[in-house]
């Protein structure tokens, strides 16, 4: 099943960790639907905000236990895109 573009890309991921990535390497890092391809991903990215990526590398992120209090539980599944783009391309989301 194809999830649509805004589902595609759920929202861009800005930590220390891919701050750090971006400002050394360029690379942009994103949470995306489980079930998108690189090709979706691709897609997604040439269409919402008219960029073109040169590279993209996803991984599943695994559940976690968490405890609050006296509850145990596990956090949901998902999925990782890292994005590089070609050279002068920028997304302004991470630069502010």
């Amino acid at each position: 099943m194809m999830p649509g573009l805004h589902r595609t890309i759920v929202r861009p991921l800005i930590t220390e960790k891919s701050s750090a990535a971006f400002q050394t390497r360029g690379e942009y890092a994103f949470e995306v639907h489980p079930d998108a391809s690189k090709p979706q991903i691709r897609e997604a990215l040439i269409r919402l905000f008219g960029v073109t990526p040169t590279r993209i590398r996803t991984m599943q992120m695994r559940r976690n236990e968490v405890s609050r209090g006296r509850s145990r539980g596990v956090t949901a599944r998902w999925k990782k895109a890292i994005v590089t783009l070609k050279e002068g391309d920028s997304l302004p989301v991470f630069e502010g």
